[in-house]
């Protein structure tokens, strides 16, 4: 059984800043993941569509040492078995994937759990199923995800946050789609409790310094 952990001290700590895993021509998922773990991020997604359990498992537990070695929490994108079979520290579930409710049945107390939004009545639905956080986007156009949803920018996010406020929702709402370290200060001062990052981390120059640099952005979260 998986042992219990504090996770709102684990949200407010590494879970401000979640770096969602991602390829390029230049860099395979565990390169990607090596460097935002180098650059002092600690909240790793391993995101690998079009791939079964088997074929991603390898790459799973590969993800899963080098963030034991960092002491970064490990979330895997929607595969709610391979998370229980490897022990990760939690799943985040997109819209079409299995409803959060219904991961907590299987996974129990301990493990995290995230669901995306790009609505107030998805929000409503996440914090009803009992989600930890909440990945609310996209903020701008992304490459890295096919079928977007409607964009939200700081207005989004402002509104969201109000009527989130007015209903006492209390998960943490974490800004993701298109974000780059220039983007931080505004998402902080319009109340979002995190960011998740990828392409803009990938495409740098240098991503570990990059990600070091979001890493001294991020305190005002």
């Amino acid at each position: 059984m998986k042992q219990s952990v504090d996770k709102q001290q684990l949200l407010q700590s590494c879970g401000r800043l979640q770096f969602i895993s991602h390829f390029t021509e230049r860099y395979s998922y565990l390169d990607a993941i090596r460097m935002a773990l180098e650059g002092g991020c600690r909240w790793i997604q391993l995101r690998v569509k079009g791939a079964t359990d088997e074929e991603v498992r390898p790459m799973a537990i590969k993800a899963q040492t080098l963030c034991h070695h960092y002491g970064a929490v490990f979330i895997i994108d929607d595969r709610v078995e391979l998370v229980q079979a490897i022990k990760a520290d939690g799943v985040h579930l997109g819209k079409n994937d299995m409803p959060v409710d219904q991961a907590r049945q299987l996974l129990g107390e301990a493990y995290l759990i995230g669901g995306t939004a790009n609505t107030f009545e998805d929000i409503e639905r996440l914090s009803r199923q009992g989600a930890d956080y909440i990945g609310c986007g996209p903020f701008r156009f992304t490459t890295t995800k096919e079928k977007l949803s409607p964009l939200l920018g700081l207005e989004g996010y402002t509104i969201l946050l109000q009527q989130m406020a007015e209903h006492h929702i209390t998960t943490p709402l974490v800004a993701i789609g298109g974000i780059t370290p220039a983007d931080i200060p505004d998402l902080a001062a319009c109340g979002i409790q995190g960011i998740a990052l990828s392409g803009s981390i990938l495409r740098a120059t240098d991503p570990v310094a990059t990600m070091h640099q979001v890493v001294q952005l991020i305190h005002p979260l």
